[in-house]
């Protein structure tokens, strides 16, 4: 019995664009979220004023410009690590906006 000549699938670039516009938008705005995040962390050291924002920032900036190059170096680790958990928190929150459904940029199409 002989297999049938199947045609091969054509590569939807519509759809991988729309996807990955989709992704760099997600991503984006998390990463935009988590920096309002660390925004309102000084915000509440502060006292949710502008003048103790800005006391809060002088100090962290202060003591940064102020140490050596391995407390520096470990303040940045630490301020990556901050980073890396609240986006991963962020997006696990979000995991449902990842990825656009396939049938959602299809919908015209009834099969």
């Amino acid at each position: 019995m002989a297999i049938p000549f199947e045609q091969p699938r054509s590569f939807d670039w519509r759809h991988t664009a729309y996807c990955l516009l989709h992704l760099t938008g997600t991503i984006t705005s998390t990463l935009l979220m988590s920096w309002g995040l660390l925004v309102l962390l000084f915000l509440m050291l502060g006292d949710f004023s502008f003048d103790g924002l800005m006391h809060q920032l002088h100090n962290l900036t202060s003591r940064y410009m102020a140490a050596d190059r391995g407390r520096a170096t470990a303040f940045f680790a630490l301020l990556g690590g901050v980073q890396l958990c609240l986006l991963a928190c962020l997006l696990l929150l979000r995991r449902h906006s990842i990825m656009p459904r396939r049938a959602a940029c299809r919908s015209h199409i009834h099969v």
